[in-house]
């Protein structure tokens, strides 16, 4: 799955493959004197882990953060709806949430692209493997360097290992609730574009990787319970866990999508 933001800027990918033990130099801080550049535009995918924790921390329901802050895309090649972070009508397209000065407003809360900038992930099979609950420091994943020219953070002194920059900027947890999303995408793009989903399908996509109240309400609140076998335990977790909610989510789309995983169909006699 690529992590990079998608910018306007000039930028080069460093064609090194780089481990976990790699080094580098990089450091983003307000004396740098491109600070902020790289928030304006620029095209930043939200994973669903970003929206949970974006429109808590703006005290929005999931379905205000989607209306207010972004836009919806199909993505290429998967044929499934994705979300980006709706750019302001300013002539540097920029973040919504980026001061000149200040920097970012919700750092605490910035998406994962963010977080991982100026690193890319290159490894489709990384997050499939973490959603198998594998050990993904022995796997085939690998980053890579991306260099924007603008980006003066590579000539300073800091120095870091991919491993240490992804426990410090706090991506490590994301792509494991993430690994779900990732690997329904990944699986998506395997199977020939002639073989469509329905826009039902896609609207159930949409419905449970990003619009977390609005599914709960689904759950809950529909029929969906009579339909469909849930252990009891695990429902009571997802009232009230939006994590536990959104990984169900993923594994009812891989049992819809792909007949895979354990959530089933009750039979006829039990509806």
């Amino acid at each position: 799955m690529d992590t990079t933001k998608k910018s306007e800027n000039s930028s080069e990918i460093i064609p090194e493959q780089m481990g976990y033990d790699t080094k580098f130099q990089f450091e983003c801080h307000k004396g740098v004197k491109c600070f902020t550049k790289c928030c304006r535009g620029i095209d930043i995918m939200l994973t669903p882990y970003d929206i949970l924790t974006m429109r808590k921390e703006l005290a929005l329901t999931s379905e205000e953060f989607l209306a207010i802050y972004t836009d919806i895309h199909l993505l290429e090649k998967a044929d499934l709806p994705i979300v980006t972070l709706k750019k302001l009508d300013d002539e540097q397209k920029s973040c919504p949430f980026v001061k000149d000065v200040e920097g970012c407003q919700i750092y605490p809360f910035r998406p994962s692209a963010c977080r991982y900038y100026p690193l890319g992930m290159g490894s489709l099979s990384y997050a499939s493997e973490l959603n198998k609950g594998k050990d993904t420091s022995s796997d085939d994943a690998f980053f890579f360097m991306v260099k924007e020219s603008h980006c003066l953070g590579f000539n300073e002194k800091k120095e870091w290992a991919v491993a240490t920059w992804r426990e410090d900027q706090g991506v490590n947890i994301r792509d494991e609730v993430n690994a779900g999303w990732t690997d329904l995408i990944v699986r998506k793009k395997t199977i020939p574009m002639s073989i469509k989903l329905s826009e039902q399908s896609k609207q159930m996509f949409f419905l449970a990787c990003y619009n977390i109240d609005k599914f709960r309400e689904f759950i809950f609140e529909s029929t969906f319970l009579k339909r469909f076998s849930v252990d009891k335990d695990q429902l009571e977790e997802m009232r009230n866990d939006d994590i536990k909610l959104l990984q169900f989510g993923f594994e009812w789309l891989k049992s819809i999508f792909f007949k895979e995983g354990e959530i089933n169909v009750k039979p006829r006699d039990q509806v």
